[in-house]
């Protein structure tokens, strides 16, 4: 959904000069006549949609100047851009002081205008992330933070608030991707233990035979390669939170250890002399069924019922495609900075393209698409076209493929080897010798990248004609040895070729 612009100027043909010029710009628009309609707006319910206002300083009853006031009151964050006839620097620095970020003067530059949105609607986007990236760091994190903009999350973060005011363990269930850690963050950051350390386990990530030693701690020399204390998460996060990724795949040794360190609220660290008391806050989560888990005997029933005292379920990315929108232009505005692109946003196009997709990566493959097309990219607005692969799943669009190789730069390699980003170079490129490419291409036809193994023997298929099947000298251009080569020309089938 575009952004939206308030705009508010008691002059009617100003004001829909202003509404006009905006529009063209990609945004949307509201409209007031006085300083009390802009208030009223603010106010009222589409108060929260507004981005950006556009405000005349000089109006009857109410002018420009009162409401910055009630701006500084109520809504502090908003970028304001002031527009008057009298274009003062006393005029300026009042309205500056009084809370507005930008001035233009009557009559208003077309391109002034567009540059001052972009980069105010940029700047405060960015705010916001740094925001939210700090009260995630300082373990103050809320579900205010949480993007969260369809009604199928209404009831999660229903369920998450009223989980905060207690200690109760919890449970939060949904596929790979959904976000079940921020969910978690923004208990925590709601919760009495806010600003306490939040510990994050995957459990799926840990070695076996480390469980033990990861989760409640060891002592130096305790077991072979214990070289010094580890005091285990249990310790770490006493105090604040213990997040348990995918707790489904602890084995069952572990699975007996977590539940008695649950039940005493104490841990043995491996070799200490006596027990370790603990005061965490448990969060687990999975994506697995665990009660088939349970069912199957692979996972303890007593400790199930142990974590699933409070159960919240996560909905797939595709059961709440209202808060794609939102998450696509945080994803935007982060990603663009870290690039160092002036992005601005996404066409209508393209964002109705991706609310029709599936996404079964849910969140996470949501956020690597849009750093894929910011990457991409090569205006200041994200198309269909930056999205090649989604477009190819989803009918009714379709990505207008690079131009052939041919137009674009090759990556050199060593000894003139080159790889291409695209298909076969043309017929007519100064790489082609003999009717025959001197590249390897890096996708296919249809726009996918090739396998590791087939550019791999495209690439010993050029090496041995280029330098004439002498093993040796291919072996050395290629960086691998004779045997090697020889195996690999095998397994290829090109004895004949040499």
């Amino acid at each position: 959904m575009a952004q939206v612009v308030l705009i508010v100027d008691d002059d009617p043909a100003q004001r829909r000069i202003l509404e006009s010029m905006i529009r063209r710009f990609g945004y949307e628009t509201l409209a007031g006549d006085s300083g009390q309609s802009a208030i009223d707006i603010l106010a009222g319910p589409q108060g929260k949609d507004v981005a950006l206002l556009i405000l005349d300083l000089e109006m009857p009853d109410i002018d420009g100047m009162e409401v910055l006031a009630y701006l500084s009151a109520h809504r502090k964050e908003l970028p304001v851009i002031i527009q008057t006839v009298h274009g003062s620097i006393e005029t300026v620095v009042k309205a500056m002081r009084a809370g507005a970020d930008d001035f233009v003067a009557k009559p208003v530059n077309p391109e002034r205008v567009k540059v001052s949105i972009q980069n105010l609607m940029r700047v405060n986007a960015l705010s916001e992330e740094v925001k939210r990236l700090n009260h995630k760091a300082s373990g103050e994190f809320s579900f205010e933070d949480l993007i969260a903009e369809s009604p199928a999350m209404t009831n999660v973060v229903r369920l998450g608030r009223r989980a905060a005011q207690s200690n109760i363990p919890i449970l939060i269930e949904g596929e790979s991707g959904v976000g079940k850690e921020m969910i978690a963050r923004a208990i925590q950051g709601e919760s009495e233990r806010r600003g306490k350390p939040f510990v994050t386990v995957n459990c799926g990530a840990i070695p076996e035979n480390l469980v033990e030693s990861i989760l409640f701690g060891h002592e130096k020399g305790s077991f072979t390669g214990a070289t010094a204390r580890h005091t285990g998460k249990f310790v770490e996060a006493s105090g604040g939170t213990l997040f348990l990724d995918e707790v489904g795949e602890l084995p069952a040794e572990a699975q007996v250890k977590l539940l008695r360190a649950l039940q005493d609220g104490e841990v043995d660290p491996i070799g200490a002399r006596r027990p370790v008391k603990v005061n965490i806050r448990l969060i687990s989560a999975t994506n697995r069924d665990m009660i088939e888990m349970v069912k199957a005997g692979t996972f303890r029933e007593d400790l199930y019922y142990r974590l699933n005292v409070y159960p919240i379920t996560v909905p797939p990315l595709r059961e709440r495609t209202e808060g794609i929108p939102a998450l696509v232009n945080h994803f935007v505005t982060r990603f663009a900075a870290e690039e160092g692109r002036k992005i601005r946003g996404i066409e209508a196009n393209a964002l109705e393209m991706l609310r029709h997709y599936s996404w079964p990566g849910n969140v996470r493959q949501l956020e690597n698409t849009v750093f894929r097309a910011i990457v991409l990219c090569e205006g200041d607005v994200l198309t269909v076209d930056d999205f090649p692969q989604i477009a190819a799943q989803v009918d009714g669009f379709e990505a207008r493929v690079p131009p052939a190789p041919s137009a674009a730069a090759p990556a050199s390699g060593r000894d003139g080897i080159t790889v291409f980003a695209g298909g076969a170079p043309a017929s007519d490129s100064p790489l082609v010798g003999n009717g025959q490419p001197l590249g390897i291409p890096a996708v296919t036809e249809g726009g996918h990248i090739r396998t590791l193994e087939e550019v791999e023997a495209d690439m010993i298929r050029l090496a041995l004609e280029r330098y004439h099947g002498h093993m040796s000298e291919v072996a050395r251009k290629l960086g691998i040895g004779r045997s090697t080569l020889y195996r690999k020309v095998r397994d290829l089938g090109l004895e004949a070729k040499m």
